[in-house]
């Protein structure tokens, strides 16, 4: 049940925001049985704040290089899929925030009878960040190891399901000099959630979350465990409409004396309306509890988007996002009011080829110092395949 703090559009853009997923139909090439997808993607935007700081602001030029290679094998009962995303950030106007990305990805799904079912995936990722760094004007530089697995038992028609998953994550930073150790932690997770059917449609639902995380720095105000009891309801009518509602609550309980235990109500909602083949509409609201950043113990996180992806025809789409999000920072006062609006339009010039132009405007308005900024990204995009 962690939220996110500093992107939390992120979880949800991919519903919509053509950037995050292809548009296009790339075309595999057959390698020793398994399917080899390269695809490209070259982007040049202008950031007039990459920093998001309130004053003394830095603009600059950015090129996007972002290949990306999939390997993927399938049969009747199972698929297995292997992907590297290297990613260059060239920043014309400040160099020294220029950086390459790394994403190592495997995931793996396993149908062993109608009743037995099993998802593995692991992660590794390596990547840089410009906004809200520990140290001003040198990016934070982290990597992430992830590994987890879901089992599922029950048929897909049968009237009773129930999902166990486990999850382990460490987070590291490599900036050295001290600089971001209070950060560094390991994230134990499981979860369990029981699906009921209460029409053809429709099953009910409740789930238990529980998170340990563990600072790796001595005496870490921050080491806790994590509860969260949800229920609600998961749909798909007649291929229009389909959503998942979560509503509950959690609590979380630090090991040290000298931070307050919390506890919150949480829920999450999704849902997608698609009253044409071409058009879909989205709603997306998250509350949750999520770690804490820049002093504070945890974040409590509330955010709202709605979107609008259209085809116009059959080579042009337009997205629309607004995102609005509010950031309460427990053991400080400090509460961050967020804004988010992004607009893009989709050419489909070719089979393999499409070409995008998109505008992102950022608000956050804080009542700390330094802390309320605006931000505007301007990119154009060209997304290739073979």
């Amino acid at each position: 049940m962690v939220l996110k703090s500093r992107c939390p559009f992120a979880l949800i853009m991919a519903s919509l925001y053509p950037g995050m997923a292809w548009s296009i139909n790339p075309q595999p090439i057959n390698v020793y049985g398994f399917d080899f997808t390269p695809t490209f993607l070259f982007a040049e935007s202008y950031d007039d704040n990459f920093r998001e700081l309130e004053s003394n602001v830095q603009e600059s030029m950015i090129t996007k290089l972002a290949p990306s290679f999939e390997l993927k094998a399938e049969d009747r009962n199972s698929a297995t899929r292997l992907t590297w995303q290297p990613t260059r950030y060239i920043y014309h106007e400040h160099t020294s925030a220029s950086n390459t990305a790394q994403r190592v990805r495997a995931d793996s799904v396993m149908e062993f009878t109608d009743r037995h079912r099993l998802a593995l995936e692991a992660e590794y990722r390596k990547w840089q960040r410009t906004e809200s760094t520990a140290v001003e004007g040198e990016n934070d530089k982290l990597n992430n190891k992830r590994v987890g697995g879901l089992y599922t038992y029950g048929a897909k028609s049968a009237d009773n399901q129930i999902d166990f998953g486990a999850n382990y994550a460490e987070l590291r930073y490599d900036n050295g000099d001290g600089v971001n150790d209070d950060k560094e932690r390991d994230t134990t997770s499981v979860t369990s959630t029981w699906y009921h059917r209460i029409g053809s449609n429709t099953r009910s639902l409740l789930e238990y979350n529980y998170s340990n995380f563990d600072y790796l720095q001595a005496n870490s105000q921050r080491s806790s465990n994590s509860n969260a009891v949800l229920a609600g309801a998961v749909w798909d009518i007649t291929a229009k409409t389909t959503g998942k509602v979560r509503i509950g609550y959690e609590k979380k309980d630090f090991d040290s004396s000298e931070s307050k235990d919390l506890d919150n109500p949480t829920w999450q909602v999704d849902v997608q309306f698609k009253p044409r083949t071409y058009s879909t509409f989205t709603f997306v609201a998250r509350q949750a509890l999520a770690e804490g950043d820049d002093g504070a113990d945890a974040v409590k996180s509330t955010f709202t988007q709605v979107g609008w992806r259209h085809g116009w025809t059959e080579r042009i789409t337009t997205v629309a996002q607004a995102g609005f999000g509010r950031y309460v920072y427990e053991g400080q006062s400090r509460t961050d009011d967020r804004q988010d609006y992004n607009l893009a339009v989709v050419y489909a010039m070719r089979r393999w080829l499409d070409i995008e132009m998109g505008y992102r405007y950022r608000d956050n308005d804080s009542d700390a110092d330094n802390e309320s900024f605006t931000r505007n990204v301007f990119q154009i995009s060209f997304n290739v395949s073979l």
